[in-house]
C-alpha cells in the first residue's frame, strides 16, 4: 500500500502546512461547482434515451420517418357526487373557448363522452413541438382552473402526459425536501452520539453537505451530456451523506484515539491521514471502481446513476483528504467543544473495549460452529431472491392518496383507451401503404372481442408523409405489471402481427408502447447482469489484492460483500413483492421489484461495504505487521474499530431508511435495501462472518504477501504487542508543533 500512502499523505502534508489555502480552495471549489449548475437545468432523458430492445426500434422508425406528433394534453371533466349532463357540457364549451385563445394551444378538439362512467374529455393539441410543451402548461391550467371555479359541482384537471410529469416532479422536489429536513438533524444527533460534541459532529456532516452541493452542481452540468432518469438527485443526496459523514467518521476517530495516545494534535491528523486516510482511499475508489461497472449496462438509467454516484463519491473522498486534514490542522483540540456532558463521558471512556471482545468471543473461540450457523441463518434470508421479478417503474406504483395516482386512475376509470397500450409500427413500401393500413385495421377488428385488448375505441392506423411508416395503438386494460399486458405484448409480437402482415412483402413491424419498454427494459436487465456483476467482483477483487497485497483479503471481500447483497434482495423480495408491508410502508405493491434497483444495490453494496472491510482489516493489518498472533489481531483490530464502524453503519442505515419515506416506491425500495445490507454488513459480517473466517485461515489471510510467512509474537491470549511503531507512519515526521 505504499503508493497509496505516498499519495494520501503527500495530499495531506500540504493541507496540514497550508490550512487557510486547503480551506479557501475547498471553499472556491463548492461554489464555483454550485453557482456554475445553477446556470444550467438538469436535463431529463427522452423515452427514446431510456428505451431498449424492439420497443426502441419502434421509437427509431417514427423518427426516420418523420412521424413527430405534436404534443397533445388532455382536460378531464368528472364530478365527486351527482353528474349534470348539461352543467359538464357548458363547462366544457367554456375550456374550448379559453384555450382556443391561447398561443399555447393550437387545437381543442370536441369533447368525448366515455362509455364507462359519466366524465368527459378534451383532446388538445399544443403549439410548438414536446420540448417546450411542458413550458405552456402553467397557461392551460390556469384557464381551466378559471372555469372550475364557477362549477364547483365538476372537477375540472389537465391529466395528460405533460400534467402528470409535472406534477410526479413536483412530488420529488418536494420529498427532496422531506429527505433533507429529516436526514440532517437525524445525521447529527447520531454523530452527537459518537463524538460528544458539537463541533466533531459538525465538521462530517458540513463536509457532506458541501460534497451534495458540489455534486449537484457538477450534476447538472454532467446532464446536459448524461441526461437524468429521474432519480440522480434523490442518489447525490442519500449518497452524499452516508459516503462524507463516513469518510470524515473514520478520520475523526482515528485523530482523537492519536490524541489519546499522546501525540499532538498536528501529529494525529498526520498519523491519521496515512491510516484512516489511506483507507478513505482506497474504499472511495473501490465505490467509483463499482459504480463505473453501470456504464457497462449500456442503457441511459445506469448512465445517470453511475455518473451521478461517481460524482459525489469522487468530491467527498477529495474533500476527505484535502480540506478535512486542514480543519482539524486549525481546530485542534478545539474540536472537543462544545461538550454535551453525558454524552461525552459515554463516546470517551478510554480505556480497552470491554463490549466488543465479548461479542466476538464466539467468532474466535468457536469459529468453525460460528461460520457455519451464520450462513445457514443468512442463505434462509438470502432465500426468497430466487422468486425475484422486475418491472419499469409506472404510474400505476404510486400509492393511491398521491395526486398523480388519482388523477391517472380517473381517466384510466372513464376512458381505458387512455391507459397503458401497444404501439405497432410497420414500415413497408410507399406503394404498400395501403395494404399495411389494410392489415392493420383487420387486425383490430380481430381482437375486438378479446379480453387482452380494449379494442371499442380504436384509432384508425396513421402514415407518415412519405407513406413508408404506418402506426397504430391498441389499448389494454391492464397495468404493466399484470401477466396479461405481457401475454398481450407476445402474442402480437409473435403471432398476431406477422400473421396480418405475411402478405406485405419486405414489412418490418416491431411493437412498442410503454408496456413493451417495461418488458424489453427488463429482459436488457437480466442480460446485462453477469456482465456488470462479473466485472465490478473482479476489478475490485484486483483493488483489494494489490492495496492488501493479498489474494485471500480480495477473494473474502468479495464473497462477504455478495452474501449482504443477496441477503438485501431476499429482504426486498419479502418486504416489496408480498403485500404484509403496504400500509406500513405506505406503497402499492405490483409483485415485482422496479427493474433498475437490484443490480444498482448491488453495485453500490460492493462498494459501500468496502468502507468498513478496508477499514477494519487495514487495522487487523497493521496488528499482523506489528507482530500479533491472527486471533488476537483479529479482537485487536475489530474492537478498536468497531465504534467508529457501528457509527458509521448507523448513520448510513437511519439516512438510507429516510427514503422509505418517500412516495416513489424505487427510492422506498433503495432505501430499504442499502440500510438492510449495511446493517448486515455492520454487524452479522464484522462481528460473526468475517472474524470466523480469518480465525480459520490464521495466516493465509495474507497469502502471498511476506505476512503470511511472519512468525507471530503471540498467540489468542498474548498480550497485545505494542502499535506505536506501525501507526506512527512517516506521515508524522516533518511537522513541527
Amino acid at each position: 500500500m505504499s503508493g497509496n500512502r505516498v499519495k494520501a499523505t503527500g495530499v495531506a502534508r500540504w493541507s496540514i502546512r497550508h490550512p487557510w489555502w486547503a480551506m479557501g480552495l475547498w471553499l472556491a471549489f463548492v461554489v464555483a461547482a454550485s453557482v456554475g449548475g445553477g446556470m444550467f437545468q438538469v436535463q431529463q432523458a427522452e423515452p427514446k434515451e431510456i428505451a431498449v430492445g424492439e420497443s426502441r426500434e419502434a421509437i427509431e422508425l417514427l423518427e426516420q420517418a418523420d412521424f413527430e406528433e405534436p404534443p397533445a394534453e388532455i382536460v378531464l371533466i368528472t364530478a365527486d357526487s351527482a353528474w349534470d349532463d348539461e352543467d359538464a357540457a357548458q363547462a366544457a364549451k367554456e375550456v374550448t373557448e379559453r384555450l382556443d385563445d391561447l398561443d399555447e394551444v393550437k387545437e381543442v378538439l370536441p369533447a368525448i363522452g366515455s362509455t364507462e362512467t359519466d366524465a368527459l374529455l378534451l383532446p388538445i393539441t399544443l403549439s410548438g413541438d414536446s420540448d417546450v410543451a411542458d413550458e405552456k402548461l402553467d397557461a392551460l391550467r390556469a384557464e381551466v382552473d378559471a372555469v372550475a371555479k364557477d362549477y364547483p359541482q365538476l372537477r375540472l384537471e389537465t391529466a395528460g402526459e405533460f400534467s402528470l410529469t409535472a406534477d410526479i416532479m413536483d412530488m420529488v422536489n418536494e420529498d427532496l425536501g422531506v429527505a433533507g429536513m429529516v436526514s440532517i438533524p437525524l445525521t447529527l444527533g447520531i454523530l452527537l452520539l459518537a463524538f460528544g460534541a458539537f463541533m466533531a459532529a459538525g465538521v462530517p456532516l458540513l463536509l457532506a453537505l458541501t460534497a451534495v452541493g458540489s455534486a449537484t452542481g457538477l450534476w447538472a452540468v454532467a446532464s446536459q451530456v448524461i441526461p437524468d432518469n429521474g432519480s440522480a438527485q434523490h442518489l447525490i443526496l442519500l449518497i452524499g451523506l452516508a459516503v462524507g459523514v463516513d469518510y470524515s467518521l473514520f478520520y475523526l476517530k482515528r485523530e482523537r484515539e492519536e490524541r489519546q495516545n499522546g501525540a499532538s494534535h498536528v501529529d494525529a491528523v498526520a498519523i491519521a491521514s496515512a491510516t484512516s486516510g489511506r483507507a478513505v482511499l482506497v474504499s472511495g475508489f473501490a465505490v467509483l471502481v463499482s459504480m463505473a461497472g453501470l456504464y457497462l449496462a449500456g442503457d441511459a438509467i445506469f448512465n445517470a446513476l453511475a455518473t451521478a454516484s461517481v460524482l459525489v463519491v469522487a468530491v467527498a473522498v477529495l474533500g476527505s483528504i484535502t480540506v478535512l486534514p486542514a480543519v482539524l490542522t486549525k481546530l485542534g483540540r478545539a474540536v472537543d467543544r462544545p461538550r454535551v456532558p453525558l454524552l461525552w463521558r459515554l463516546s470517551n471512556s478510554g480505556g480497552s473495549p470491554k463490549v466488543w471482545p465479548r461479542l466476538l468471543r464466539p467468532a474466535l473461540r468457536f469459529p468453525k460452529t460460528t461460520l457455519l450457523l451464520t450462513l445457514v441463518a443468512m442463505a434462509a434470508l438470502a432465500w426468497p431472491a430466487m422468486d425475484l421479478e422486475l418491472k419499469n417503474s409506472s404510474l400505476d406504483d404510486f400509492p393511491d392518496d398521491t395526486v398523480v395516482a388519482k388523477t391517472y386512475d380517473r381517466v384510466v376509470d372513464a376512458f381505458p383507451e387512455q391507459g397503458n397500450s401497444h404501439q405497432i409500427v410497420v414500415r413497408a413500401d410507399a406503394d404498400d401503404a395501403g395494404a399495411v393500413r389494410d392489415a392493420l385495421t383487420e387486425l383490430a377488428a380481430d381482437v375486438r372481442d378479446d379480453d387482452l385488448f380494449s379494442a371499442e375505441n380504436v384509432v384508425p392506423p396513421s402514415t407518415s408523409d412519405d407513406d413508408t411508416v404506418t402506426k397504430m395503438n391498441l389499448a389494454i386494460p391492464y397495468s404493466d405489471s399484470d401477466p396479461e399486458a405481457k401475454e398481450s405484448l407476445d402474442l402480437l409480437r409473435d403471432k398476431l402481427v406477422p400473421d396480418a402482415l405475411a402478405d406485405v412483402s419486405g414489412a418490418k413491424a416491431v411493437v412498442g408502447g410503454a408496456v413493451a419498454q417495461s418488458y424489453d427494459y427488463v429482459d436488457h436487465q437480466w442480460d446485462k447482469m453477469p456482465l456488470v456483476i462479473g466485472f465490478v467482483m473482479l476489478l475490485t477483487m484486483v483493488m483489494m489484492a494489490v492495496a492488501f497485497r493479498s489474494v485471500v483479503v480480495a477473494v473474502v471481500a468479495a464473497l462477504l460483500n455478495t452474501l449482504s447483497a443477496l441477503a438485501a434482495f431476499g429482504l426486498l423480495v419479502l418486504v416489496f413483492q408480498k403485500t404484509w408491508a403496504t400500509e406500513l410502508l405506505d406503497f402499492k405493491s405490483s409483485g415485482a421489484i422496479i427493474s433498475w434497483i437490484p443490480l444498482f444495490l448491488f453495485v453500490i453494496l460492493f462498494g459501500l461495504s468496502m468502507d468498513y472491510h478496508v477499514f477494519v482489516v487495514s487495522r487487523i493489518r497493521e496488528a499482523v505487521a506489528g507482530g500479533m498472533g491472527t486471533k488476537q489481531a483479529i479482537e485487536y483490530g475489530l474492537s478498536r474499530t468497531a465504534g467508529v464502524v457501528s457509527s458509521a453503519a448507523i448513520v448510513m442505515v437511519f439516512v438510507f431508511a429516510v427514503f422509505a419515506l418517500l412516495r416513489m416506491v424505487e427510492m422506498k425500495e433503495m432505501g430499504i435495501g442499502l440500510a438492510a445490507a449495511i446493517l448486515i454488513d455492520a454487524t452479522v459480517v464484522r462481528i460473526l462472518l468475517l472474524p470466523s473466517i480469518m480465525a480459520l485461515l490464521g495466516r493465509a489471510n495474507w497469502w502471498p504477501s511476506k505476512l503470511s510467512r511472519k512468525r507471530p509474537v503471540g498467540d489468542f491470549d498474548t498480550a497485545p504487542a505494542p502499535l506505536a511503531a506501525v501507526e506512527r507512519t512517516p506521515a508524522a515526521s516533518g511537522f513541527r508543533h
